[in-house]
């Protein structure tokens, strides 16, 4: 018998981080008691202490069995089944339990013991710190809470990755639960892109959720000021794409001479005419815009050549010899011009001498104005610029409301943004938001003194690892630089594998769920900081609700089971048959009413009147025609 009942074995083998451990034979029965805990030898992703001295080495199982032998004395025990694999992870003192990295590595002969749970407490413990948050227990040892180090979980970046129902949105909001919690911290600033909708009923009490149509009570309108993108972000959701250099001269002329003019009439802090640039952010009528060119590039004049201004266009008339549409900005219609001619015997009509060939951008832009899916972002409320420049509110009512409210969460629920703009809509605010704290970053308002956490949910979705987009340049810039400002970043994604790289590998902590396939594992293992390559192979086997937890934010990797939030989010799986829900193949069809699902459609709410809402979100159905 081992005078030591937490004795494993001796170190046979080290090759850097990598460290092959001989098992005791006292050990081949696979179990051991230590104060009446039993505790299983050889547990792929459990933790091992190698004591020397004052220090002790902490490594996780990686490999057991015949596979972890080493090279050389295969040949001497073929079975090999006493043989385990560490990965060293760190090392504890008795001033700190555990700190991350390696002063020394061990040496042969030195003694493997199994890490209690009185051990694992020591360094898993400080439940009362107010840097840590709970999001669930360590799956081997379910007394012990699992928590996450909030400073580097925020600004040194993380990722929650698993497939489809693993439980990857639940944990979401369990982190966020924790985050936002109001006595413990309640200057939390977390800005959520929530694309399905999903999170504004879960986070209620926490949150406040914009979206496209908000009715003001329950949600607030989405309303981006364009007039805040940069001329590279306008581009693209205005005119869709203008290849020639000359057209994007033309039209980057027209916008700061539009911008000169608004703050000529309406001086703003900050900036005078002469400093303005085509990105600084000062109001202007993209209205007036779409007028100026369109009139520039369709206007058929009674002189030719560098003679042709305003004043020589020449409108259709009718009988009466009045216009017969002289043209609107704000209701985006085009004025009416006499046909181009040089027929002998008849007045001449000259086409437009401009050179551009940007008609069909033209075009492509007024179709975008006129169409009431883009009013969010063209008539942006209050933030909506008359034809001279003028707004209601600048852009500290808008940066006020999306970072400054006393909600610790703001949703922006994009389900109602048109595909065509949605990525490009994600880039601009994440730029907007990080240029905001980045100027401000020595103000209270700022970064530094009140951290912000960007969530991107469906990440994969829109920063993908092809082609250069402004929504993966803007995320990059702020995992790359964002933590000296007090700017992190979540990236939420059922497929890591189609996440960008470069965005991925800044990921200070990883919550991988179970994943499935093989390229999105090898995504994961390749990220993550430690060497763990052994204990993410379990990721396909992890139960619903279960993760392994690496990273900077975690003073040991851990395979945690996460809580249950208060409020499930609305991507958990409907029951198909059971009493869990209500509905189902297994109940009565319930009167049916398509005209309201028609409604729901068309208003894209999906609220009905036939449902009662309490604070936490939909509840029961109303019967209207049953007697109170």
């Amino acid at each position: 018998m081992p005078t030591n009942p937490t004795l494993l074995g001796t170190v046979q083998d080290v090759s850097g981080s990598t460290v092959s451990v001989a098992l005791d034979q006292t050990t081949m029965s696979g179990l051991l008691f230590v104060a009446g805990h039993p505790y299983h030898v050889a547990q792929v992703g459990s933790f091992v202490r190698i004591p020397l001295g004052f220090t002790d080495l902490v490594g996780i199982v990686s490999q057991a069995g015949a596979g972890a032998i080493p090279e050389r004395v295969a040949d001497a025990n073929p079975f090999g089944r006493m043989w385990l694999t560490t990965q060293l992870v760190g090392e504890g003192t008795q001033d700190q339990p555990f700190s991350r990295g390696v002063s020394l590595l061990p040496s042969i002969g030195d003694a493997v013991h199994v890490m209690t749970e009185v051990d694992l407490r020591a360094v898993y413990g400080q439940t009362a710190s107010p840097r840590r948050v709970r999001i669930g227990r360590v799956a081997s040892a379910s007394s012990i809470p699992a928590l996450l180090d909030i400073n580097y979980l925020v600004t040194r970046h993380s990722a929650v990755v698993g497939m489809t129902g693993a439980g990857k949105s639940t944990t979401v909001v369990r982190i966020l639960e924790g985050l936002t919690d109001k006595e413990r911290y309640p200057s939390a600033r977390v800005l959520l892109f929530d694309l399905h909708g999903e999170y504004t009923s879960t986070l209620k009490g926490h949150a406040q959720t914009f979206r496209v149509a908000g009715d003001g009570s329950t949600t607030s309108p989405l309303e981006v000021p364009y007039w805040a993108l940069t001329f590279d972000e306008l581009i693209p959701v205005t005119f869709g794409h203008l290849s020639d250099d000359g057209a994007l001269g033309a039209v980057r002329d027209e916008i700061v001479l539009l911008k000169r003019q608004a703050l000529t009439t309406y001086p703003r802090s900050g900036v005078s005419p002469d400093q303005v640039t085509v990105d600084t952010p000062v109001p202007f009528s993209i209205h007036q815009l779409w007028f100026n060119l369109h009139r520039l590039v369709n206007a058929t004049h009674h002189t030719a050549g560098a003679n042709q201004t305003p004043q020589t266009e020449l409108l259709l008339l009718d009988d009466n010899g009045s216009p017969l549409e002289k043209g609107n900005p704000t209701r985006v219609v085009a004025p009416r011009y006499q046909t181009a001619t040089q027929a002998k015997g008849e007045d001449k009509v000259y086409l437009s001498v401009s050179t551009l060939n940007i008609r069909r951008q033209v075009d492509a832009l007024a179709s975008r104005l006129r169409d009431r899916r883009y009013d969010f972002l063209f008539r942006p409320g209050p933030w909506t610029p008359e034809l001279d420049g003028h707004v209601t509110s600048d852009l500290d009512i808008f940066l006020e409301a999306l970072l400054g409210s006393d909600c610790n969460v703001s949703i922006l629920d994009l389900s109602g943004v048109p595909a065509a703009v949605l990525n490009d809509l994600i880039g601009a605010l994440t730029r907007v938001v990080y240029d905001a704290l980045f100027w401000s970053r020595r103000l209270s308002e700022g970064g530094r003194e009140r951290p912000l956490l960007l969530v991107y949910e469906e990440a994969h979705a829109y920063l993908g690892g092809g082609q250069t987009h402004p929504v993966k340049t803007a995320v990059q810039r702020v995992v790359k630089e964002g933590r000296k400002y007090g700017i992190g970043a979540m990236i939420v994604s059922q497929r890591p594998a189609e996440v960008d790289a470069t965005i991925l590998s800044q990921c200070g902590t990883m919550v991988a769920l179970r994943l499935a396939n093989a390229q999105d594992r090898g995504h994961i293992v390749s990220a993550a900081a430690d060497n763990l390559a052994g204990v993410l192979s379990m990721l396909p086997v992890l139960r619903t609700g279960e993760a392994i937890v690496v990273g900077e934010a975690v003073p040991l990797p851990m395979r945690v089971l996460i809580d249950l939030p208060k409020q499930p989010p609305e991507s958990t799986d409907p029951q198909v048959v059971g009493d869990d829900q209500p509905g189902g193949w297994d109940r009565c069809i319930e009167p049916s009413d398509y005209l309201d699902v028609t409604t729901r459609w068309r208003t894209q709410d999906p609220r009905s009147s036939r449902l009662i809402y309490d604070a936490l979100g939909p509840s029961i159905p109303v019967d209207e025609n049953e007697d109170e």
